[in-house]
Formats: C-alpha cells, structure tokens, sequence
C-alpha cells in the first residue's frame, strides 16, 4: 500500500530519510555532497531537464530539511530553481471562443484590455488586464478562464505571487503558514522547512543521559494516518525511535474545551485558539477581533505545559499533520512548553531512516483523552468538545451557536459577519485547512475517509466524558 498520496511527497521523504539516516549516524558533514547523488543517481534525468539540475534542486532540498535559511523566519520557503515549469497564468480566451456578435466580454472590461479581431474572435491585452476577472464571468462559452498557478490557487490568502525571475515569492505578513501551497505544488518547489536534527539530536542525548527524557505528543490525526499499518504499531514505532513516553495531544484538547467552554461563557463570542494558521490569520487579517480570539494555549502546547510541570527535565516533541505548528512552537507563550515540531511525513523519514518496519511490530497502547478530545482533529470536533464541555461544566444556560469554519475561506466569511456583527453565532472554530486537521499539509494521506478514521478513534477512548479525562489526568 501507497504511504504517500503524491509523488512530490515521497521526494521530500526521501531526502529527509537520508539525512536523517547520516544523522544518526553521527556522518551528516561528510555525506551532504553526496545525498543529492543518491537521490538523483546516474547520467539521465527523471524529472528536469538534466541530472545536474536535479541534483542541484536536491542540494536545496537537504538544505530545508536540515533546518533552511536561518535568516527566514517563516517556515516555508520557496526553492528558486525548482519553480519555472508553471505558466505565467492569468485570464485568457480559449478555443471556445465562439467570435459571437455580443462580445460582453469586450464592453464589460473598463481597461480597454480586450480586442476583437477579423474573425470576430476575443483577444486580451496582458499589459492592459488588471485580472478582474469580469469578462470571464459575463462569456456565455465560458471561453475566458483564470489559469492560476496551482501554489496561488491554494493559498486562500493572498500570499503568493511571482518575483522578477517569475518564481514564486511568499508576502510573510499575508502567510500564515498553513502549508497548502506546500501540499500543492506539482514541482515540489515551495516546501516547509523541517527540524528532523532537532529530534535526533534529542533522543541522541537521552541515550546517553539518563535523566534526560524525550516525550512524543502526538495528534489525534495520527489514527487516519500511516494506513499501511495499524496505530498500536505506529505508536510502538515512536518508542523504537527512542522517546520516553508517548502522551495524546488529544488530552490536552479535553484540558483546553473545558476552559474554552467556561471562557465562552464569561465573555458571551470567542474564536478558537486550536489552530495556529487561523489564530495568525485572525490576528494579520482581521485584528480588530483580536481580543476575541481565546486566550488558552493550543492542545499541543496545553499538554506540553503539563508534561514539563510534572518534569521540568523533559524534552516534548509535537508529532502532527501541522506546517503551522513550526512556527507555533517558535512563539514566546509556547516555546517554554514545546521543544520542536515534526511532521507524520518527518516521523515516517525516521521510522525509515533506522529500518523500522512498524508494520512487524506489537502493539503499543495509548489511552489517555476522551472521545471528544481526539475529534478535534475534524471540523466540527472543537465545537462539539465545547458543547459537552458546557454541559458538564454545568453551563447548560448558555446558548451555545457555534460556527465551524472548514478551511480558511470559510474562516473569512465568518470573521467578516462577526466585523460587521451580523454573525449568527458565538463560537468560531477556525480550522485552515479543509476538513481539519486531517487536510494537514504534513499528512501522509488525505481524503474523506479519514474523518470516518477519527470518529473510530474517538469511540474507541475508555473516557466518554471530557471531565472523566481530566481527572484521571490530575488524579496520576
């Protein structure tokens, strides 16, 4: 069975187990001229133009995947030289441009951009089009159509545009570091930068100190992830790698619906502080609403902050589907909680990288949050958790109108009802990605049936209530 749902994917995978496997290996200096050479081996290129090219992109490729450009602070960055296959894109008139007698195309466009030659046939003037898209909409042949780039079709903010050289460039006070541009691109050249080093180095040195330990807190996600294998044995692989302990960030969701159910109640409108995308897209975007945005940590942080309270000595790493979640753990609030970030792509890199077969493995069981605290990895699941939290906080008074918002664009919609206070609702769960945390651009697979994956999940928790969690958490 596939681990990947792209062949971009497994590229990416691959050079991160090599370094990974050097890493290891305490040989990382000494090999990194020759990683590209393993990836793209021999005289004949597979993808480019030529094997030198290849290999050249590769080089940059080991570069992200050991840390990136240090001066770049957002966590994903553009490879230069992988992005020239895509066209310029822009409006233009297809063959099914009919040459009819109306040509609202041509009186609808107010910059004079567009033309109608001998055979009546539209032509637009690139230097006059401003891509307002008007005379796409009124074309009764839809012969006018919008060729996006696939990076600035999945960015839903705006972020993405072409330098000088006509590759991509990312606007860090628009990105919000979701990652779907990264997911999306065919050439693989936008990626998120990874901090696999980090890891290793850590269980490295648990190795050679006793007191010093390496804890795992891994996504809910986790359970729609790496099919190929069941989650006892993806969990049992984490600890072959070397960490300590492995606890559910789900645990820390069940932490954070309390709170939010109680904070939601005090202040009357809240928004969600789950997901790092949609807390900086609130905050850049909509910053009026700032002060509205939930003042709990994430789950991730909130379980993190608990681990390090229980040992101070502790060394905590998010396992995720979250590009997002890199800068996250950057911030001054969560940095004291949260030691580095890695994705399931990055976890099946060094499952790889130390010939971990996890599929031969026993099982390893996980059983700390309830059903609600690990469908947050959904839409919907947050406001669910929040409604139960109401309920068992005995808050049942408050009229709970939560507002799902499944991915970025539906985010928009309902932070500018809530600007313009004609919201129907009083909780926004913000999720960037589409259907949740499970469209996660650090995912391995994506799709449907991985909301039907976590539901399973959730209902397999021996805790059916968020408080029943919790208190078996205190109560350790």
């Amino acid at each position: 069975m596939r681990k990947f749902d792209t062949k971009v994917q497994h590229l990416k995978y691959r050079v991160l187990k090599e370094v990974a496997k050097f890493a290891w290996e305490g040989t990382l200096t000494e090999n990194l001229i020759n990683i590209p050479k393993i990836i793209v081996p021999g005289k004949s290129p597979t993808m480019r133009c030529c094997v030198y090219k290849e290999q050249a992109i590769v080089a940059e490729r080991v570069k992200l995947a050991m840390g990136g450009t240090p001066e770049n602070n957002n966590v994903i960055e553009v490879i230069d030289i992988a992005c020239d296959e895509c066209p310029m894109g822009g409006y233009e008139v297809t063959g099914a441009c009919r040459g009819c007698l109306a040509h609202r195309c041509e009186d609808v466009c107010k910059k004079g951009a567009i033309t109608i030659d001998a055979n009546l046939k539209a032509h637009i003037d690139k230097e006059k089009c401003v891509e307002c898209g008007l005379c796409s909409k009124v074309c009764p042949y839809s012969a006018i159509i919008n060729h996006k780039r696939p990076c600035e079709q999945a960015c839903k903010v705006k972020a993405i545009s072409m330098d000088e050289n006509k590759a991509a460039k990312i606007n860090d006070e628009k990105c919000i570091s979701c990652g779907a541009c990264v997911y999306q691109c065919p050439w693989g050249a936008i990626n998120d930068k990874s901090y696999i080093l980090n890891v290793i180095n850590y269980i490295k040195e648990s190795q050679q100190n006793t007191n010093y330990k390496v804890y795992a807190v891994v996504a809910p996600t986790i359970a729609s992830q790496f099919v190929y294998a069941k989650l006892g044995q993806v969990l049992k692989g984490i600890k072959e790698l070397g960490f300590y302990d492995i606890v559910e960030a789900a645990l820390g969701a069940d932490i954070v619906a309390l709170a939010e159910a109680k904070e939601l109640t005090e202040k009357g409108f809240l928004t969600s502080s789950c997901c790092p995308a949609f807390v900086s897209y609130v905050k850049k975007q909509f910053p009026d609403l700032t002060e509205f945005i939930s003042h709990n940590l994430s789950p991730m942080a909130t379980i993190a902050k608990r681990i390090k309270q229980d040992d101070p000595t502790a060394k905590v790493v998010f396992i995720g589907p979250c590009t997002a979640k890199k800068m996250e753990f950057k911030k001054e609030e969560v940095a004291p909680y949260v030691d580095t970030v890695i994705t399931f792509e990055e976890l099946q890199a060094l499952f790889d990288s130390k010939n971990i077969e996890i599929t031969t493995l026993p099982e390893e069981d996980i059983d700390n949050a309830s059903y609600y605290g690990r469908i947050f990895a959904r839409s919907c699941g947050l406001s669910e958790a929040v409604a139960e939290g109401i309920k068992e906080s005995g808050l049942e008074g408050f009229d709970l109108k939560a507002v799902p918002c499944d991915g970025i664009e539906a985010c928009r919609v309902a932070l500018l009802k809530a600007t313009k206070r004609i919201l129907d609702g009083n909780f926004i769960e913000g999720m960037a990605c589409v259907g949740g945390c499970i469209g996660g651009a650090g995912c391995l697979t994506h799709g449907e049936i991985n909301k039907l994956k976590i539901d399973k999940h959730g209902r397999l928790a021996s805790h059916n209530q968020i408080s029943h969690a919790v208190d078996a958490l205190n109560n350790k």
